[in-house]
């Protein structure tokens, strides 16, 4: 028992090293916080360079171009990362947001307003059979997007939760630290994409554990403003139990919109994947990036880290299913 319990916190790591961030943060807020000793916002500015020019290196154009033609796919897809999920949070925020923090609301609409995630959208769809190469179109797709749609889905809602954001600042800084460094990577694919393929392991693994720098940070910041002692485990329970509201309810949607169309099970399975999907690998650097300094960032990005989880438990669960259905008979001439 005990070696198949060490297995598996090897094979989850990154849930471990986010829970271990989370604990380092509440019991080391000084080191990480915004001027202490880490220098939090040196490093991630730094970081998240870094990381999107990894992105950049590892983005295939050839695929994306190849997923590009199904446009019907491609409108539900960024209807439901961009459109489905905003009208969700008004949804809440009607039902619930006089009873529920003001920080931790600003929380959910962000959570809302990311793009979807590129890598685990393509293996989901990958493992259960569907239309590969639509979605890395629609992931990656999604990520640019995301530059200009995420910050000002927050700017135009946030209002509602009596915050407010400098849309063009935002915009500025995801272009800035987001953007130019996808257009660096894809410009030195031809030098530098074989290599990138040859040591993509290990590039992969400065993404999450820059990642798990940032979530550390974050926290930092919002303990030493009382994230646990203004708010304590009741607003850990509320965010769990938001967190997969709203990942059921995008995935009963995006199944019943799917087959509402006629889609093949390849296109429904790429549409219900990627429509579902928040990425907290973009995620959190852009938080950074939007949010600043702002005191309360942790309990900010609390619902994303809860819904990265989830649908990764909950779309793997979901995958394995689509995956055992009969393999489509082969087409006679």
């Amino acid at each position: 028992m005990p070696l198949r319990l060490v297995k598996r916190l090897v094979r989850d790591w990154f849930l471990v090293g986010m829970i271990l961030a989370v604990v380092l943060a509440t019991l080391f807020p000084d080191f990480g916080r915004t001027g202490g000793t880490l220098h939090a916002d040196v490093v991630a500015n730094v970081g998240i360079f870094l990381v999107f020019l990894l992105y950049g290196l590892g983005l295939p154009l050839a695929n994306l171009k190849a997923g590009a033609m199904k446009w019907r796919l491609h409108l539900v897809v960024q209807a439901f990362t961009f459109g489905v999920f905003p009208l969700l949070w008004l949804l809440l925020n009607l039902v619930a947001g006089r009873w529920l923090p003001p920080d931790l609301m600003l929380g959910f609409l962000y959570l809302c307003a990311v793009p979807s995630t590129i890598s685990s959208s393509v293996a989901m769809t990958g493992l259960a059979r569907g239309n590969v190469a639509a979605a890395i179109f629609n992931a990656s797709l999604s990520s640019l997007l995301g530059v200009v749609l995420t910050p000002l889905l927050v700017s135009l809602l946030a209002t509602t939760t009596g915050q407010s954001l400098s849309l063009g600042d935002a915009i500025l800084k995801l272009a800035g630290l987001l953007l130019l460094p996808l257009v660096i990577g894809q410009l030195l694919r031809p030098v530098l994409g074989s290599w990138f393929a040859r040591y993509r392991r290990y590039t992969n693994m400065f993404d999450r554990v820059f990642i798990l720098v940032l979530v550390y940070a974050s926290f930092c910041d919002s303990v030493k403003s009382g994230l646990f002692t203004n708010h304590g485990g009741g607003v850990i329970a509320v965010t769990l139990g938001g967190a997969a509201l709203f990942l059921s309810l995008v995935l009963t949607l995006s199944t019943t919109v799917t087959r509402w169309l006629g889609f093949e099970k390849e296109d429904e399975i790429a549409a219900v994947f990627c429509g579902s999907k928040k990425t907290l690998a973009s995620g959190v650097p852009m938080a950074r990036l939007i949010f600043g300094a702002h005191p309360a960032l942790g309990l900010i990005v609390l619902p994303l880290m809860f819904y990265h989880q989830l649908q990764l438990l909950v779309c793997s669960v979901l995958a394995e299913r689509y995956a055992s259905r009969e393999p489509r008979p082969p087409m006679v001439a």
